[in-house]
């Protein structure tokens, strides 16, 4: 009776990758050809630990280049409107100035579309 036995050897222990080696089983598992299955059997790395590798390079965490965060909050000065104020000669050539109850003023052409200025008047009101 014959019986084969095939021993398949791997390393124990810790291994130590370069960033260059990591970078490089990166293309061979994501690149154009590459899966990631067939990158750890061939480089004997597991499936979580490429992921891992990815999401550092993609962060710039493996290359030691981080990206720059973007700012989550920007400071916005908010201040008071300032109404034009139209010169005598504007005031004489059809300037209408409502002011609202709420204290809202609004300035507005002779020539304005009275629907439109009704809507907005409304929305105003509120």
């Amino acid at each position: 009776m014959t019986s084969r036995v095939e021993i398949v050897g791997r390393m124990s222990g810790r291994r130590r990758w370069t960033v260059e080696q990591k970078l490089a089983i990166l293309r061979d598992a994501f690149g154009p050809d590459g899966t990631v299955r067939s990158a750890c059997e061939r480089h004997e790395v597991g499936s979580g630990q490429l992921y891992t590798w990815r999401r550092l390079a993609m962060s710039g965490e493996l290359t030691g280049t981080k990206r720059a965060a973007l700012p989550a909050f920007a400071e916005v000065e908010v201040s008071e409107p300032s109404l034009p104020v139209a010169p005598p000669s504007a005031r004489a050539s059809g300037r209408i100035g409502i002011e609202l109850p709420s204290g809202v003023k609004l300035t507005v052409d002779a020539g304005v579309d009275a629907d439109a200025l009704a809507r907005v008047i409304v929305v105003l009101s509120r």
